[in-house]
């Protein structure tokens, strides 16, 4: 694996977009808003990649969700999917 250069923190995703032949996903932080009230979320970076690239993240994640499942870090939520 190549030498990392730069982190990225985001705390989700906002949209994610097809458009001109690739998935475009907006990544999102939380900032604070009046006292009292849930923080919003404000896009500050797009990640862009071919739908290829998409699948085979996602397929990663989907593994790792399993492994942290498995892991009892997580707890299955049987209403999603």
């Amino acid at each position: 694996m190549a030498d990392i250069k730069k982190e990225v923190f985001a705390d989700g995703i906002g949209q994610i977009h097809f458009a001109g032949g690739m998935i475009r996903l907006d990544l999102v932080s939380l900032q604070p808003t009046e006292e009292g009230k849930a923080p919003a979320s404000e896009a500050h970076t797009r990640l862009i990649m071919p739908p290829q690239g998409f699948l085979s993240a996602f397929n990663s994640m989907q593994q790792l969700i399993d492994k942290l499942v498995e892991a009892g870090v997580l707890k299955k939520n049987e209403n999603m999917r």
